[in-house]
C-alpha cells in the first residue's frame, strides 16, 4: 500500500497514459501508472518479441498533422526513428490494387464495362447524394459511388466489425477516411503536389511516415524509462479492481491487484483513465446512476488477433500491409514487418508476416488453439498468393481484446450518458485514449 498522495493515478501504459505521465513528470508532479500487462508497455501500440522477431499489433504509422505531437515523438525517441516509404495494396479477386486507390489503375484492372459502371455510379452519387449520411455505407457511397463501395469497402469493413455496413455509424468513416473520395484520389493522382500546411494533408494519402527501428513499443518503452527517470512510477502487472472517490478528502483511492494476487491502494488528486469505459464505470465507487451503468454495459468492442508467421524470404511482396477483400478467406489484413523496419527481423533470410483476424472475444476464432490458427494462416497466406505454406518455418499468436470500440447507431448516446454522469460525480476524472474515450483514435490523437 502506497502512502504517497500522487498528483495523478494513471490507468494504462499505452500512448495516452504514458504521454500524460511524462508531461506531468516534467512538471515535477508525482504520478503512478498502473498497467495490467506484466511484461509490455504500449498497450495496443506495444511490440511483441517472439524469438527475436518483433510483431506490431496492427501496424502503427508515426505521422500526425500536429507538429506538437511530431515534436513529442522526436523528444522521446527521435534517434531511433526511421523514415519509411508507405506501400499498401488491396487484394481483390486474385489481383492487387494500390491503396489509396489509384483511379486509373483500379479502373483498368476492373475492365472497361465495370469501370464505366463504377464511374456512372460515382456520378449518380454526386448528383443524388444521401443527405446527412447516418451509416458507413451511406457515407462511403456518397464519396465513391455504390459500385466502388461494394468492391473496395464492404467486404473488408464487415470483416473488421462483424456487422453489416448499414449498422455501422457514419462517424467511423468520417473519422478514419476523412477527406478521401474518388474525386480527391483522382486529383491526387493528377496533381500530387504536397501542400505546404501539413494540416491540409489527407492522412490516407501520405506516402512516407516515421517508424521506430524496433517497432512502436520502442517509443513507449523509452517514454516509460523517461517517466521513471523523472521520479514517476510505472507499475506493470497491476490490474485495477476499484476506483473510489472520497468526497471528504477529494482524493481518488484506486485499488489494484498485483501479479502475486495482493491488493494495493494508490491515492491521488486526479484519476486519468485509458481503460475501457465499460470496465471503468463498473469499478467506480460510489456507483454511478443506473442510466450510466446501463449505458456502459451497452458499449461494444471488437477484438483482434494476429497470427505471426516467420517465412523464408522469397521476395513475394514488399508492401507494409495488404488489405484482403476476398470473402473466401477469413484473414482481413496482412502486415509485412520487415517492410516497416528491417530490424524487426533478426535474420535477413527470413520475413515475418502478421495475419490479422477480427473477432469477438469468446467466438470460434478467438477460442481456436494457437497451432490450429497457425495452420489456418499458412493455408490462407498461400491462397492470397503472398507466400507458400511450405516456406513457413514458425509462428505465434497474439490476442488483443477490445482492440476497437464499436461505432453502432447507439454508441454516441451511451457515451454522452456516461460522460454526463462522470462530470456530475467525478470532477477530477480524465478520460484518455481509444478505449478510455470510446473513440477510434490513432495514437497521435
Amino acid at each position: 500500500m502506497s502512502q504517497t498522495i500522487f498528483k495523478a493515478v494513471i490507468i494504462g501504459a499505452g500512448p495516452a497514459g504514458l504521454t500524460a505521465a511524462y508531461e506531468l513528470s516534467k512538471q515535477h508532479a508525482p504520478v503512478v501508472v498502473l498497467e495490467s500487462d506484466p511484461e509490455y508497455v504500449g498497450g495496443i501500440s506495444r511490440t511483441v518479441n517472439y524469438k527475436g522477431f518483433r510483431f506490431d499489433i496492427g501496424g502503427h504509422r508515426f505521422f500526425s498533422k500536429s507538429r506538437e505531437v511530431e515534436d513529442f515523438w522526436t523528444e522521446v525517441d527521435g534517434a531511433d526513428m526511421l523514415d519509411r516509404p508507405r506501400s499498401s495494396r488491396i487484394y481483390y479477386r486474385g489481383q492487387f490494387y494500390t491503396y489509396p486507390l489509384k483511379p486509373f489503375e483500379a479502373l483498368s484492372k476492373l475492365g472497361l464495362i465495370e469501370s464505366l459502371l463504377c464511374i456512372l455510379s460515382f456520378l449518380l452519387a454526386r448528383i443524388h447524394p444521401t443527405r446527412n449520411p447516418r451509416t458507413f455505407e451511406e457515407w462511403v457511397t456518397n464519396q465513391f459511388g455504390k459500385r466502388l463501395f461494394r468492391i473496395f469497402f464492404k467486404t473488408y469493413t464487415e470483416k473488421v466489425w462483424g456487422m453489416s455496413c448499414d449498422e455501422i455509424s457514419a462517424d467511423w468513416a468520417a473519422q478514419r477516411i476523412k477527406g478521401l473520395s474518388l474525386g480527391s484520389a483522382i486529383k491526387h493522382a493528377l496533381f500530387s503536389k504536397k501542400p505546404k500546411d501539413r494540416k491540409q494533408l489527407v492522412k490516407s494519402l501520405i506516402d512516407t511516415f516515421r517508424y521506430p527501428r524496433l517497432g512502436p513499443g520502442m517509443m513507449w518503452e523509452a517514454c516509460a524509462k523517461k517517466v521513471r527517470a523523472l521520479g514517476g512510477a510505472v507499475m506493470l502487472g497491476r490490474k485495477v479492481t476499484a476506483c473510489r472517490f472520497d468526497s471528504t478528502s477529494n482524493l481518488w483511492v484506486v485499488t489494484a491487484r498485483n501479479t502475486n494476487g495482493e491488493l494495493e491502494e494508490y491515492r491521488a488528486e486526479n484519476l486519468v483513465s485509458s481503460m475501457p469505459i465499460r470496465e471503468l464505470v463498473a469499478h467506480i465507487e460510489p456507483p454511478l446512476p443506473e442510466a450510466a451503468l446501463h449505458a456502459a454495459r451497452s458499449l461494444r468492442y471488437r477484438d483482434f488477433l494476429t497470427v505471426g508467421l516467420i517465412v523464408n524470404d522469397r521476395g513475394r511482396f514488399t508492401d507494409n500491409w495488404i488489405y484482403i477483400h476476398d470473402p473466401s478467406v477469413q484473414v482481413g489484413r496482412v502486415q509485412n514487418y520487415k517492410s516497416w523496419s528491417p530490424e524487426m527481423v533478426p535474420d535477413p533470410a527470413y520475413s515475418s508476416y502478421g495475419l490479422e483476424y477480427f473477432c469477438f472475444e469468446g467466438d470460434g476464432l478467438w477460442t481456436t488453439s494457437d497451432p490450429d490458427l497457425i495452420e489456418l494462416a499458412k493455408v490462407e497466406i498461400q491462397k492470397v498468393n503472398l507466400a507458400a505454406s511450405a516456406d513457413v518455418v514458425d509462428g505465434c499468436v497474439i490476442r488483443q481484446p477490445k482492440a476497437y470500440p464499436v461505432y453502432d447507431d447507439a454508441y454516441q448516446q451511451h457515451v454522452n450518458t456516461i460522460r454526463k454522469a462522470l462530470d456530475e460525480n467525478c470532477p477530477t476524472l480524465h478520460l484518455v485514449g481509444r478505449n478510455g474515450m470510446h473513440k477510434y483514435n490513432n495514437q497521435d490523437h
